[in-house]
C-alpha cells in the first residue's frame, strides 16, 4: 500500500505563550470555556500567536454504494445524483449555511452512479460508477481505493496552494451510513448494533433489515484487518477520498473542522493509519445517528455543538464555523489587562466559581 504522508504532532513549544496570551485577556481565568481550548488548538495548528483562518473551504465528496441495492436506505441510489445537482444549483442546506458564513464550496464527483456530464462547478474525479455491493464482494479493489485516497489528498493540496488553511469535508451518498457502520465495527471492535443507525430515517422494519444485511456482510468478509483493507472492503469512493483529504490537510498543518458520522468514519481510517491526524481536527458536532457519540468517545473528542443533526454534506462544519472565528477573534482582538487598565489581581487571576 504505497500511502506516504508526513504528519507530525502539534508543536507544544508554542503552547505556554499561547496560554499566557489567553489568560491575560480581560476575563476571569477560563471564563470563555471551550472557546479558550479552541483558540489554543488553532494557534498550535497554525503555529502562530495571531492565527487567522484564511480562505476556508468545505469539499463535498459524492459517491454511490452498491450496498444500496440491498435495501439498506429509505431512498433510492438515484437521489445521490439529484442532490449533486442541488448542490451545484445552490439549493441544499450546505449551500445556505456556507453562504451565510463565508465558506467556499467544492463539489467533487468521487463515484456517482450516473453520467453527470460537464456540469459547471463540478469536479469530475469519478473512480467508478459506484462501489460494488460488499454483501457479495469487496466494495473496491485496492487500486481503486488507493486512487480515491490519493485524489482526496490532491483536492486538498490544490486548495492549500490558493492560501486556504482551513478545510472541512462533507459527503453525499445513499447507503453510506452502512459503510460507516461497518468501518466503525471493524476498526473499533464495538458491537455492530452500537455502530448501526437509521440513516436517512428508516422505519423499525427497515432498520431491522439493514442490521441483518450488515451482519451478513461481516460474515462474508471474516478476515478483514487493518484500516486500508477495511476501507477497500466496506467503504465508498467518497469516504476514501475524505480519508486522503484528512491526511493531506494534517500533513499541510491545516485546521480541519470535522462533520458527522460519515466524515468521522473516514477519519477513523485516517487515524488508524496516522494517529497524529487527530491533533488537527476540531469536531463540529455530535449527530443523532446511532454510533456517532461512541465514535467521538473513541477519538476522545469534545464536539462543539449538539443539534440532533443527521444530514451530512458538511452542514455541521458550516454551523460551527462562527465559533472558530470567535476563538481567533478574541485571541487577536480582545484587550489584555495591561491594555485596558484593568487590575488583573481582582479579575484575571480569579477562576470562575
Amino acid at each position: 500500500m504505497p500511502l506516504a504522508f508526513d504528519i507530525t504532532p502539534l508543536p507544544e513549544d508554542l503552547a505556554p505563550a499561547l496560554q499566557a496570551k489567553i489568560d491575560q485577556k480581560t476575563k476571569p481565568l477560563g471564563a470563555l470555556g471551550q472557546l479558550e481550548a479552541l483558540a489554543l488548538q488553532i494557534g498550535l495548528i497554525l503555529n502562530s500567536l495571531t492565527p487567522s483562518l484564511n480562505n476556508p473551504h468545505i469539499i463535498v465528496f459524492a459517491g454511490d454504494h452498491g450496498i444500496a441495492d440491498s435495501g439498506v436506505s429509505a431512498y433510492p441510489q438515484s437521489v445521490t445524483a439529484q442532490m449533486v445537482a442541488n448542490f451545484l444549483a445552490g439549493g441544499a442546506a450546505i449551500n445556505v449555511f456556507a453562504r451565510q458564513h463565508g465558506i467556499a464550496l467544492r463539489i467533487v464527483d468521487a463515484g456517482v452512479n450516473a453520467d453527470l456530464g460537464s456540469c459547471s462547478g463540478l469536479i469530475d474525479a469519478k473512480v467508478g460508477r459506484g462501489t460494488r455491493n460488499f454483501l457479495t464482494q469487496p466494495a473496491m479493489t485496492s487500486d481503486q481505493c488507493l486512487a480515491a485516497v490519493q485524489t482526496g489528498a490532491e483536492q486538498v493540496l490544490s486548495l492549500y496552494r490558493t492560501g486556504c488553511n482551513c478545510v472541512g469535508f462533507g459527503e453525499m451518498g445513499i447507503g453510506n451510513t452502512s459503510s460507516a457502520a461497518l468501518l466503525m465495527h471493524c476498526l473499533t471492535g464495538l458491537p455492530l448494533e452500537q455502530c448501526t443507525g437509521r440513516g436517512t430515517g428508516l422505519s423499525d422494519g427497515q432498520f431491522k433489515h439493514k442490521l441483518e444485511v450488515l451482519r451478513q456482510a461481516v460474515r462474508r468478509h471474516p478476515d478483514v484487518s487493518g484500516p486500508f483493507e477495511a476501507l477497500a472492503t466496506f467503504g465508498g469512493f467518497e469516504i476514501a477520498m475524505m480519508t486522503g483529504a484528512f491526511l493531506k490537510a494534517a500533513e499541510l498543518k491545516m485546521v480541519i473542522p470535522v462533520d458527522g458520522f460519515i466524515a468521522c468514519s473516514a477519519l477513523l481510517v485516517a487515524a488508524g493509519l496516522y494517529p497524529d491526524v487527530l491533533d488537527y481536527c476540531i469536531f463540529s458536532h455530535v449527530s443523532c445517528e446511532q454510533g456517532h457519540r461512541a465514535l467521538l468517545d473513541h477519538f476522545g473528542a469534545r464536539p462543539l455543538l449538539n443539534l440532533d443533526l443527521r444530514l451530512g454534506e458538511g452542514s455541521g462544519i458550516a454551523l460551527a464555523f462562527p465559533l472558530l472565528r470567535s476563538a481567533t477573534g478574541f485571541l487577536n482582538e480582545m484587550a489584555t489587562f495591561a491594555e485596558a487598565g484593568v487590575d488583573s489581581r481582582t479579575l484575571g487571576q480569579t477562576s470562575l466559581p
